[in-house]
């Protein structure tokens, strides 16, 4: 019997959990990443958690799979595109690995994610489901058959660094016009600041828009056309079986209905088949992708 075993590790927490070969919770735990101490005191903590969950089942057959904001580079190894800046450039799988003295499974937060909804959440029993994330930044994963698609260069799904527009904002990766920029909460309020002057949170944007009023609407009319154009590209090179929203512009009801059908203008084809979906584990599908990845 071999239990599964994974760490969410984000910028303010780290958490963990141990699924039985059912899928059962076992044990759950979040610790704060305190990411002010530096790299080493993280990596300190992500071992004192495992040790933690290893040791509640008495050290039984498991698997290990970490999710982490940013990528991997598939040449040096190293972290990059974190919000924790300081394991930026550093090899973070082989030094946990030499830590710990065993193998793990390193992914993209939006991979965990795509893994937990496609496995156990909203895309259950779809063969190709990809999973988007949709909150300060704009994320994506792809899951193949109950299988995370990584690809050749390990930047499978990454779709919120497809440019939708050349002359659009500028990206912190350093381009112009990438999907994140336009339609992830941050880059919302972003484009909300520039175009009124005052700055205002995607939940009171929001907020202003279910309540009718007209500048929020002529806004969000804006919002929901760079959506749709996106997930319709999307849509057009995987045709996945779902497309499942997380984060917390996937809370905003009217991606659904006004969302869907602008995407369903820009479709290939006659009809727009590929169900959008909202997530269904919330914040646990991080550290359940993590255990669901795991080596």
């Amino acid at each position: 019997m071999t239990y599964r075993t994974g760490i969410d590790l984000g910028g303010t927490k780290i958490e963990g959990i141990v699924l039985d070969p059912d899928g059962k919770e076992l044990f759950r735990k979040r610790i704060p990443t305190d990411r002010e101490r530096g790299y080493e005191p993280i990596l300190d903590s992500i071992e004192e958690l495992y040790e933690e969950m290893v040791d509640s089942i008495d050290g039984a057959e498991h698997t290990f799979g970490i999710g982490t904001p940013g990528a991997v580079s598939s040449l040096t190894g190293l972290l990059s595109l974190s919000n924790t800046v300081c394991m930026n450039g550093k090899p973070l799988k082989k030094d946990l690995e030499a830590r710990l003295g065993r193998k793990i499974e390193l992914q993209n937060d939006a991979n965990c994610f795509a893994m937990a909804e496609a496995t156990m959440g909203a895309g259950r029993g779809k063969r190709l489901v990809f999973g988007v994330i949709m909150g300060t930044g704009c994320g994506g994963g792809i899951v193949d058959e109950g299988k995370v698609v990584s690809g050749l260069n390990l930047r499978g799904g990454e779709w919120g660094h497809m440019s939708i527009d050349p002359n659009g904002p500028r990206c912190f990766c350093g381009r112009r016009g990438c999907v994140e920029t336009f339609i992830s909460g941050g880059g919302v309020e972003k484009r909300y600041e520039r175009q009124f002057g005052e700055r205002r949170s995607f939940k009171n944007v929001q907020a202003d828009y279910e309540a009718g009023d007209p500048k929020a609407i002529a806004f969000c009319d804006v919002f929901f056309r760079d959506f749709g154009r996106a997930v319709a590209n999307l849509i057009t090179v995987l045709d996945p079986d779902a497309v499942v929203l997380g984060g917390g512009v996937s809370r905003f009801n009217a991606i659904y209905t006004r969302g869907v059908e602008e995407v369903a203008k820009r479709i290939l084809g006659d009809e727009l088949r590929t169900p959008i979906m909202k997530h269904e584990l919330g914040d646990s599908a991080g550290v359940i992708g993590a255990a669901l990845i795991g080596i």
